[in-house]
This record gives C-alpha cells, structure tokens and sequence, in this order.
C-alpha cells in the first residue's frame, strides 16, 4: 500500500509542476514503480514459464497495458470481451499471451479467437459445442489453444457479488452436478487441454482459493489417466484464476503471494512441473490497486450540527461499488491543504464524503474521521488503482479525469482528461 507520506512527497511535486489544473477537479495517479516491483515478485513466486494474464478488465488504461507488457517477457493479459482482446493485440500483446474469458461469446467471437491464436477459456459445455461445430465445419481451426472453466463448488467468501465458486455461479460448469458431462467432453475433444477455474476476486480467503485449485487438479489426473488409455493428449494448461485478497486498510495483513504458492504446492505438486502443466495466472486487483490513489478538490464544505459533508469530484461515477456496497467496499482517507501539504488533527464532527451525481446514493463514505477540511483542500482517496476507473459511470456526462503515472518525481500523463467535444461524441 501506498502511505499518505508518499502520497504527500508525490502530491506536493504534481501540483508544483503543473500537473494538476485548474480544470483537475480531480485526478487518478499510478505509482509505476510500485506496479514493477508488483510484477517482479509476482514472476519470483511462480514457475518462469507462467503466463501472468493480467485482468484487463481491473485497469483496460492503453498505457499502463504497455507499461506492464515491458516488465517481464512472460506477463499476458486475461480479455473479458472481443473488445479487450482487440485491445490487447493493439497493446502489442501477442495471442499467445491473451487469454479469453468471456461467459457470452458469440459465433463471430469464437471465430475470430480461434484464428488469431489466442487461448480461449470455454464458459459453457454449450459453448464447447459451438467450438467444435467450428473447427469441424473447417471454416477455421484451432491455432491456439482451449480449457473450460469449471466451477469447483468450494462455497462462497464474505462478499457476495465478487464470489464465483458457490453452488450456484453464472460462469463455467458445475463439477457437482456435471461430473459426468464433463468427463465426456474431455474424452471426446483431443484439443480441449486446458482447465479453468476463478474463485471470487475479494473477499475469498486463501484456503478457498487452493481448496478450488485441488477439486479441478485431482479432476485433471482422472482425466488424464483415461485420455491417455485412449491416446490424447494429456490436460497440459491449468489457469488458476486470480483473487488473491489484497487489503484496502493498512490495519490489516492480506496473505502473501509466495505463501499461496507454498499452499498450492502442497495441495497440488505436480503444477510446478513445467514438462506436466502450462500455468496460467489471471491477477488484477492483486497486480493494481495498491498502486493507485485519486485524488479530489473539495468543493464545498456542509456542516450540519452531527456532520459535515465535504463536497468532491468523485462519486458513484468512479466508485460504483463503495457507494453501493458501503459495508464491503472500504478505503483509507487523507487531507492535503491547497499546496498538498498533509494536514493532522480530527475534526470534532466526523464527515461523509459525497459525490456531484444527482442521487442521493452518491456518497462514498459516511463518519469519516478527518482533520477539518476546507473549501479547496484535496481528499485523497487511497488504493483506486483497480476496478475504479474501468468501472466509470456515464451517469450525468461528467468529463473523465486526468490519469497521470509517476516514478519519484518523473510525472507521464497516461490518459488525459476528456475534453467537452470528446463527451458531446460518445453520445452522438
């Protein structure tokens, strides 16, 4: 996590650069050298050849998938549409390094996946059906490689939503009720190598996530034992999934990457067996919400005789979840004055911290202990760096915020804020 004192350090020098404007209402930072260490100890934990598929959909910023692509030669992305694959490939990702996820892929998707040579996830024994009516009809074969996503059915974590391993999931196929369905499949398709499976992606503890990864790898050495009787090949790809809990409160100690690597080598071995299993990891919130904080100019200031209510740029627009979900969707908070100095101390009336939409749901925190704040102050909202921005609301057509990426003091403008004409054309 990143620490007000640093945000401070980062703070200070952006705005005494001009980094910030006038028209920054508020703005969105990546610390870049905090998302390379991420990158070089995740690659320490794992096997070399693991391909790390970096969930698109946690942080799609063109940029920062250009950035990550450069961190290590084994680093991929994890696509949840066709449109994250065609970013990708635009990133400079190359398809062997884009794994395909989608649960709703069309004929059209399949298609164009399978040309390009990427690795396709397969959500449904539906969907393995329109694979294989594909590659028969011969109108396209196969250039990369396929798994299906099977649901472990290990039970579900603290937060509802974000949990995908329970009796019942949107994504994959129940290995409890389908268990002979999908051993038919695997003796039936000589391609289908590869194996799937997503836990949840906050809120699961680790067990959970080894206890999901044992269900799908003692399938596998069942499965393999019978293909290999009939001469195919052996289930060579296990994509774990990711959802390794991070935390969002530096009171608490999330589990360490290297510690879930000891958990799955004691519970499945032979996965670090680079001649028995290609590994594939699919890490987002893990690789980028640390890395991230926003920040916001306060706009006014309410103060009721019970609380105060600090008037910001962000809201349900950013921060759909947190407004939401309140409960399991929490961030740390700080103060800067209008020069970014830290301010200490706490108010004698706690405050909510609410966004410019027009709903009254609109608040992204409520009882917030802060020092006092005042009309141009800017609240710092920590650990944004993932599925905050990729979320972005279109609700009351507010401009997107300056995304600015900094090493020490070295500042890059990854995306800029949108201007009016680029709003007026998203809904022309």
């Amino acid at each position: 996590m990143i620490d007000a004192g640093s945000v401070e350090t980062a703070l200070r020098s952006a705005l005494s650069q001009g980094l910030i404007r006038q028209e920054d209402t508020a703005a969105i930072f990546y610390d870049l050298s905090f998302l390379a260490s991420r990158i070089k100890y995740l690659t320490s934990c794992f096997p070399p050849a693991t391909l790390h598929g970096l969930a698109i959909k946690a942080n799609p910023l063109t940029r920062i998938m250009e950035l990550m692509r450069g961190f290590a030669p084994n680093i991929g992305v994890e696509a949840a549409s066709i449109g994250e694959v065609t970013m990708a490939l635009r990133s400079g990702y190359q398809p062997d390094h884009i794994v395909y996820d989608s649960p709703v892929k069309t004929f059209s998707d399949l298609e164009f996946a399978l040309k390009t040579g990427i690795h396709i996830n397969i959500d449904n024994l539906s969907e393995l059906d329109r694979v294989n009516k594909i590659t028969m009809a011969g109108s396209c074969t196969m250039s990369g490689s396929a798994g299906l996503r099977i649901n472990p059915q290990i039970g579900l974590g603290t937060i509802l939503e974000s949990s995908v391993a329970g009796e019942y999931s949107k994504f994959g196929v129940p290995i409890n009720f389908f268990r002979e369905e999908l051993e038919k499949a695997y003796l039936t398709h000589p391609w289908l190598t590869g194996v799937h499976l997503h836990v949840g992606s906050q809120g699961c503890p680790m067990h959970m996530l080894t206890d999901g990864i044992g269900v799908l790898y003692d399938f596998v050495a069942d499965m393999n034992r019978k293909r290999g009787r009939i001469g195919f090949p052996s289930i060579s790809v296990f994509d774990i999934g990711g959802g390794l809990p991070i935390s969002y409160q530096s009171a608490t100690s999330p589990p360490s990457m290297d510690e879930y690597v000891r958990k799955i080598a004691e519970r499945a071995p032979m996965l670090f067996d680079p001649a028995s299993f290609k590994l594939i990891t699919e890490f987002g919130r893990w690789i980028y919400t640390n890395a991230g904080w926003t920040v916001s100019r306060v706009e006014y200031v309410k103060r009721d005789p019970a609380i105060n209510t600090a008037m910001i740029h962000v809201g349900a627009d950013l921060f759909v979840r947190e407004c939401l979900n309140p409960r399991d969707w929490r961030h740390e908070y700080s103060l800067f004055d209008q020069w970014g100095r830290l301010k200490e101390g706490t108010d004698d009336h706690p405050y909510n911290l609410a966004g410019p939409l027009c709903f009254s749901g609109d608040i992204v925190a409520k009882n917030v202990l802060l020092p006092r704040v005042e009309e141009g102050d800017y609240i710092v909202i920590h650990d944004t760096g993932g599925y905050t921005f990729s979320m972005w609301s279109r609700y009351n057509s507010r401009q997107t915020p300056r995304i600015v990426g900094y090493r020490a003091d070295r500042f890059e403008i990854l995306k800029e804020r949108e201007t009016l004409e680029e709003l007026q054309g998203f809904w022309r």
